[in-house]
């Protein structure tokens, strides 16, 4: 799962990002509005943490454009103004939920999990294909009844699929997963991971179409 993390605290934001991705997120960071809409605009997100006041003024009006052209990124905002109007104008907006600061990175992961079921139409924290699921809340992996161990980089690049079923994810997009904006990839090729996530399941599950990228695939697919 990809976020896009909107926060100026450069404290908070480094606190934030090692947290999530010790959770087995990929977080994208930026800090101001401006640079929230470019990065929305220009690579595919499955969530954004957005925080209420940035260095160029309030977000409500990044989550009104985000929403104008935007309908389906969920929004989660982070705000230390505990006032009602405050909260009414955030859900007016467009935000899908948010968290008051000081916060635990515990609340918001739960928060996120709840978002995304919610735009996912699921009833738990569970992603099913076949015999493949994936427990976000528990962060466990299983293939036909037997446990999976992944790592951090299959499991990140196995849920994104699992996020978009049916859909073609393209190489870049997986790239960025994989390795962030930073382009880290310790030393492991996204064709790497792909190739172990198969090794650990079976062949079928991961389908590389050639000239765009990857899907999640069926075993009962032609």
């Amino acid at each position: 799962m990809r976020i896009l993390l909107v926060e100026d605290d450069k404290l908070l934001a480094q606190g934030l990002v090692t947290a999530l991705e010790r959770l087995h997120y990929r977080v994208e960071h930026c800090v101001s509005g401006k640079q929230a809409l470019q990065a929305a605009e220009n690579s595919l997100f499955d969530v954004m943490i957005l925080d209420l006041g940035l260095p160029d003024g309030l977000s409500l009006p990044v989550i009104r454009k985000i929403r104008s052209t935007n309908q389906s990124l969920p929004i989660l905002v982070l705000t230390a103004w505990d006032h009602l109007d405050t909260k009414v104008d955030v859900l007016d907006a467009g935000a899908d939920d948010y968290v008051l600061k000081p916060c635990d990175v515990r609340e918001i992961e739960a928060r996120l999990r709840v978002i995304l079921r919610r735009h996912q139409q699921r009833k738990q924290d569970l992603l099913i294909s076949n015999e493949l699921i994936l427990d976000l809340q528990r962060h466990e992996c299983s293939f036909q009844s037997q446990s999976v161990h992944l790592t951090t980089r299959e499991f990140l690049l196995l849920k994104e699929l699992m996020l978009h079923p049916g859909k073609i994810l393209s190489k870049q997009h997986m790239e960025e997963v994989n390795s962030g904006w930073n382009g880290d990839n310790e030393g492991n090729s996204l064709e790497v991971h792909i190739h172990n996530i198969r090794k650990k399941t079976a062949g079928y599950v991961i389908k590389t179409v050639r000239g765009f990228g990857y899907m999640l695939k069926s075993h009962d697919e032609n």
